[in-house]
């Protein structure tokens, strides 16, 4: 069922049950969503008030939550949008993450949805509503031309990249690690493909394939002729560090960078510290 995000306020979707493909390229994604980001930062704040901080951003996009809301589950409410339609049923799931810091939502009637323009963006690329919600693409809410990339570990929201549509700028939060886009989908995969961008990655999926993750920072300039650094100093490869784990148990990596210079550099630049005894170009 799809789903909406209020991260620090976004929208999001549950992921959808994954089908197994053979190794080769992948490519997979669903959903656009509408997004609310809580422009305040907190730290050093206690849970409650960073809950009721939450709950206050999602009154004003009428969602209203009760004691029931509990953190860490799925809550079924009244979509202030649809209103559950003539049966007046409980179609909206919010979901507010454990520790408080933001909580995701989406209308699971199939007339409400509670999406944004996102869907006609995307369908222009030939990549489908339902690639967009199984990977909880999200719109940002009041700003049209903003795409959010959630990235997830055990389905867990652990990070957010952001896009523009027309000037294609990106970035991040501040303080906020990275990690490959889509890792959750190469969990149990033997060979992956690792693509250059998060558009890939939804490309990719469309075509039929779900071993396949992104990069989150796209490609360098040029491959460094210098010793690897050690691995606590690597920042700018930060994420191979982190989902080291899964990547050490994959055989067969597919690189599918671009062609031009950058996106061979990135793929030398991977197979050095992925072992290129496991890569195919």
């Amino acid at each position: 069922m799809p789903f909406g995000i209020i991260h620090r306020c976004y929208f999001s979707f549950p992921t959808l049950p994954r089908r197994r493909l053979n190794p080769v390229w992948s490519r997979q994604a669903h959903v656009p969503d509408n997004k609310v980001e809580l422009t305040e930062k907190v730290s050093g704040i206690d849970s409650n008030l960073k809950l009721e901080k939450v709950k206050q951003k999602l009154e004003l996009v009428g969602i209203i939550c009760n004691h029931s809301c509990i953190p860490g589950q799925y809550n079924r409410l009244f979509c202030p949008q649809c209103k559950g339609g003539q049966s007046m049923e409980r179609s909206l799931s919010l979901h507010i993450i454990q520790d408080g810091d933001f909580a995701m939502w989406r209308c699971f009637r199939a007339n409400c949805g509670w999406a944004g323009q996102l869907i006609a963006y995307f369908a222009e690329r030939m990549i489908s509503e339902g690639t967009l919600q199984r990977n909880s693409v999200m719109q940002l809410s009041g700003d049209q031309a903003v795409i959010a990339f959630p990235f997830r570990q055990n389905g867990v929201v652990v990070g957010c990249k952001y896009r523009t549509c027309r000037e294609k700028k990106f970035w991040q939060e501040r303080g906020t690690e990275k990690w490959l886009f889509g890792l959750d989908d190469i969990k149990e995969a033997a060979e992956i493909i690792i693509v250059e961008g998060e558009m890939d990655k939804l490309a990719m999926e469309e075509a039929g394939f779900l071993n396949c993750v992104s990069v989150p920072c796209g490609a360098p300039e040029k491959a460094s002729a210098r010793e690897l650094p050690p691995q606590e100093k690597d920042r700018g490869y930060q994420y191979i560090w982190n989902c080291k784990e899964h990547l050490d148990k994959v055989s067969r990596i597919i690189l599918a960078t671009d062609g031009d210079v950058p996106g061979q550099a990135l793929a030398e630049e991977l197979a050095r510290r992925l072992g290129k005894e496991r890569f195919q170009l």
